[in-house]
């Protein structure tokens, strides 16, 4: 159903033992530090106000020396569409909107959170999958985001920013790290593996969503909660790939099975997908950006809630 995807290589990076070129998919801050003055290196600053993470009044306060700014929650890295929220827009639409931060193909991004909760690394995470969903292989994300790198003791700049030049960004898209509707039925009646990311209350049907028709999973799935590997250090957030390859072990994933990532609108998914894939290093994951706001728009697709077993979503409605 999906052409297996080909996983960037290279082992998580700890302090200092990054390449150069072709970063591990996760950084640390002392890495960064070293990397700041090199040619076709992109500072890409997308803190917003999830985890009250701030605004580009925050940025331009405290930032990173000679970052870029972009809003992940305001400046059209997702998209609405027929009532379903935080869908990957138009390839062009994302191409321009990359092209206006001055990055282009030859550019190596390093994604900064605001390093203030779990959820905000999922902005993070979304917004490398963008990256690499529209061919650029080149992207890595800063762990610990800006509070990290702040609370280390790194140089901060402030003042107000310099708007980058526009550039060109050709953009490809890869469709099989973007599962649709269609795909991730195919996928349940196959009895591949779907990751649900959300909280344990999300999946077993104790907590809905407002952006989803009804509670519940989609059966079959199996939950690695977003924010278990994400822990709090001095108050910055840091993803533990230990204690997310213990996680994973203990759901018995196979690393070479097709694989489903899905939350309620794509983005603790994001997060879910890059644990997965980049972190875990399992083989041919795919993210399913419009999750169960999507699934449940159908009343004849089916959920699964802990206490009342499988139903379909207009018998959860009726």
């Amino acid at each position: 159903m999906r052409t297996p995807l080909i996983v960037a290589a290279g082992a998580l990076a700890i302090a200092g033992s990054a390449q150069a070129m072709h970063p591990a998919p996760l950084v640390e801050a002392e890495w960064l530090d070293g990397q700041l003055d090199r040619k076709n290196l992109v500072v890409l600053d997308v803190r917003s106000a999830i985890d009250d993470g701030g605004d580009r009044a925050a940025f331009e306060a405290a930032r990173i020396p000679g970052s870029r700014y972009s809003n992940y929650a305001e400046d059209g890295w997702r998209e609405e569409r027929n009532g379903v929220a935080g869908l990957m827009p138009d390839v062009d639409e994302l191409a321009e909107l990359i092209g206006g931060l001055g990055i282009n193909n030859d550019d190596t991004v390093v994604v900064v959170p605001a390093g203030t909760g779990p959820t905000d690394f999922g902005s993070a995470a979304r917004v490398y999958w963008t990256f690499k969903a529209l061919g650029h292989d080149e992207v890595t994300i800063l762990n610990g985001g800006f509070a990290g790198w702040e609370q280390q003791g790194f140089e901060v700049a402030e003042g107000p920013a310099s708007e980058p030049e526009a550039t060109d960004f050709s953009a490809t898209l890869r469709e099989a790290l973007l599962a649709t509707d269609e795909q991730v039925e195919a996928s349940r009646r196959a009895g591949e593996q779907l990751v649900d990311a959300r909280p344990v209350g999300f999946f077993r049907g104790e907590e809905q969503s407002p952006a989803a028709r009804v509670p519940g999973t989609i059966p079959g799935a199996v939950n690695l909660p977003h924010h278990d590997a994400l822990v709090e250090r001095n108050g910055a957030w840091y993803l533990d790939p230990e204690r997310l390859t213990a996680a994973i072990d203990a759901l018995e994933l196979d690393r070479e099975a097709p694989t489903v990532a899905f939350c309620n609108t794509g983005h603790w998914a994001s997060s879910g997908w890059f644990q997965l894939s980049e972190i875990g290093e399992l083989e041919n994951v795919t993210m399913y950006d419009g999750s169960m706001a999507a699934w449940t728009r159908d009343d004849s697709r089916p959920v699964q809630l802990a206490e009342r077993g499988v139903l379909a979503v207009g018998e959860l409605i009726d």
